[in-house]
């Protein structure tokens, strides 16, 4: 039995990192927030029920994503922790019976406001000047995103402020007038247009490319100001009204309410108003106004004891199932898709909704000409989530999941460790339209009109059959196409070639190895510089790796010795995309023979940066204590590797200490 929990919980750990990823760092939901929530809330159930084992790392103690290794890490002088969701009243008036009890019954206001579905920003001032823009990140260390925050129209440059230093904090957005306006541009251009305004928002603020960010009609709400108590400021209502009065945008369905029964009131109010709003609310936020209130509910490791998000029930609608469709992933996943009747929901005319896969399909036994009701819940991709069996007529036909893929016709394969069932022919039409999108994507070689109708063309002319093909292009090849002046195909040209200059973590990234995201992607590329260390690493030594485990590592080594994707490989090395990094001076290799562990969170570095420390000087970093460990570098929260040190005698360092040790190095 205990086995059995123990697997479930690591199970859903991660499940949990991996959807925390799609969504922090990827900006590519898979699921509603809803369905996060559950999974958190059964691994936080199981591990206060069996908190042997629970673990510091764990998705229940930690915030969001980690940060973007393509930005500068800065620490956070005050954490920027998440709220803990409800999605019911009840739950509502127990946090309500929470506070109280804490405040010893001392009745407390609130104060409501809209939950914008957007990215969390902290802005520094200075001498009433915009000095710096941080990304929440891991809620301890987010990515300096100055540059481009700066181009963001609302957001105050100087404020006429009475503080000489400051802190704010708030949400980043972008109008769903202006969303729509871009997805319609991206359509026409031929590229793959945004899944909802949060997604189009958190990928402009990495771009890479200042002038492209200013393009973007992004703004922002504040909420927040840091440490305000040492401002003289004694309720939140009050920050709020200082802060517009200095000059912030404030948004102005915020309300303050004298009980948690007007605070209802208020949500129901917000409620019937979110659709005739220009910007994506998924519920609202809820914090006791008085400051010295909150001060006193304090929080936990992970969300303040003084506030809480109320998320509203995913909007349902009504339709009919016209017919499902099979779509062919970049991995070869086979899954099926509902053709709908059109029907209004959230703000968009909705035609599709995913069915997930053939275990689903099985589950709901839906059927085409089925009555359904279909769910947005977070505004990502729809799904079916059941159907209206009492208005079938009995013309309703059944589907059959077919043996063969319905792009090239091989023999699908079902796995028996995963619900999926996979195209496994890597030249499969679908897969490769797929895999150069993705490999054309921002996150991966960024190439700017290398959209999904350019590559179908492409395709479909036979100009390109993999990545390497997009390197033999010429201008003269795309003057052919009816889609390309001479303008048009030099830039394309233009911006393949540029793409070779990308960073190695984005090319690791773009090969499109399955399970490697852009996270384990940026680690890999840490350790190994480039194509030929990664090519004589094995399973054993690449587990040993940050948010590499046994499947990962597995698919990695997979993938770099097929025989055809060798040869892919190869043919990339010699166009020039996959050549030698720009290496840094050779450093003395003074820690050469010895291993270390890192465990905590450092002040003053990441911990990639650290690893990259250790190992530019010969060590070694692995993720376990052992009797053979030479060091064990503890940060903030270290938990039980620390533990572990002591109890085998390992020597420990504090980062005092490691950063003499590297100095003197």
């Amino acid at each position: 039995m205990s086995a059995t929990i123990r697997k479930r919980i690591e199970t859903l750990r991660r499940e949990i990192q991996r959807h925390n990823r799609l969504y922090y760092e990827d900006a590519a939901p898979e699921i509603s927030d809803a369905e996060f929530d559950a999974l958190l809330r059964e691994l936080a159930e199981l591990e206060a029920k069996h908190p042997q084992y629970r673990r510091p790392d764990s998705p229940t103690q930690r915030v969001g994503g980690a940060p973007d290794q393509a930005f500068p890490s800065v620490r956070h002088a005050v954490p920027m922790l998440s709220l803990d969701n409800t999605y019911n009243v009840d739950e509502l008036r127990a946090f309500h019976d929470r506070v109280l009890k804490l405040l010893a019954e001392e009745e407390p206001r609130y104060v409501l406001e809209p939950k914008l579905d957007g990215v969390a920003v902290s802005l520094h001032y200075a001498g009433g000047r915009y000095t710096r823009a941080v990304t929440r990140g891991d809620g301890r260390t987010g990515d300096d995103v100055t540059r481009n925050v700066g181009t963001l129209r609302g957001l105050p440059q100087r404020v006429r402020a009475a503080w000489p230093e400051f802190e704010v904090r708030g949400e980043i957005y972008m109008p769903v007038s202006d969303f729509e306006r871009i997805n319609a541009a991206r359509d026409a251009a031929g590229e793959k247009p945004f899944a909802n305004p949060r997604n189009a928002t958190a990928g402009s603020l990495k771009m890479l490319d200042r002038e492209a960010v200013a393009q973007r009609p992004m703004t922002l709400f504040v909420y927040q100001l840091v440490e305000a108590e040492a401002h003289g400021l004694t309720s939140h209502w009050q920050v709020l009204q200082a802060l517009r009065k200095s000059g912030f945008p404030v948004n102005p369905h915020n309300r303050r309410c004298r009980d948690v029964d007007a605070v209802l009131a208020a949500i129901d109010s917000l409620r019937a108003e979110r659709d005739h709003l220009d910007y994506q609310i998924d519920g609202v936020v809820i914090k006791v106004d008085s400051l010295p209130q909150q001060r006193e509910l304090g929080a936990t490791a992970k969300a303040p004891r003084w506030g809480i998000a109320f998320k509203y029930e995913a909007e349902q609608a009504e339709t009919r199932v016209n017919d499902i469709l099979l779509q062919v992933g970049r991995t070869g996943v086979v899954t099926p898709v509902a053709e709908l009747e059109p029907v209004w929901l959230t703000g968009v005319t909705i035609t599709r909704a995913t069915l997930h896969n053939r275990d689903e399909i099985e589950r709901l036994d839906v059927r085409v000409g089925d009555s359904v009701v279909i769910e947005r819940g977070g505004d990502v991709i729809p799904k079916v989530v059941r159907v209206l069996e009492q208005k079938r007529r009995g013309r309703e036909k059944h589907f059959r999941f077919p043996k063969k893929c319905p792009s090239c016709k091989t023999l699908l394969v079902e796995a028996e460790d995963e619900v999926a069932i996979r195209c496994e022919n890597p030249s499969c039409p679908q897969q490769l339209q797929r895999r150069l999108e993705h490999f054309a994507s921002r996150s991966a070689m960024d190439i700017a009109g290398l959209g999904s109708q350019n590559v179908h063309l492409l395709l479909e002319r036979g100009l390109v059959r993999d990545f390497a093909d997009l390197y033999r292009l010429r201008v003269e090849d795309l003057l052919q196409l009816d889609r390309f002046a001479e303008k048009s195909a030099r830039n394309l040209v233009d911006a393949i070639a540029a793409s070779r200059e990308r960073p190695w973590r984005n090319k690791l990234f773009a090969l499109g190895i399955r399970h490697v995201g852009v996270s384990s992607a940026a680690v890999l590329a840490s350790r190994y510089p480039d194509l030929d260390s990664l090519l004589q690493a094995g399973e054993e030594e690449l587990q040993e790796l940050e948010d590499v485990g046994p499947r990962v590592a597995a698919s990695i080594v997979s993938f770099l010795h097929a025989r055809g994707n060798r040869r892919l490989l190869d043919e990339l090395r010699e166009l020039g995309v996959l050549g030698p990094e720009h290496r840094r001076p050779a450093v003395a290799q003074s820690l050469a023979g010895l291993t270390f562990v890192l465990t905590g969170t450092l002040a003053h570095m990441t911990r990639h940066e650290a690893q990259a420390a250790i190992e530019a000087r010969g060590g070694r970093v692995t993720s376990s204590v052992s009797k053979k460990t030479d060091y064990v570098v503890i940060g903030a929260d270290s938990g039980s590797k620390a533990e572990k040190a002591r109890a085998l005698g390992r020597p420990i360092l504090d980062e005092a200490a490691f950063a003499d040790m590297l100095q003197r190095a």
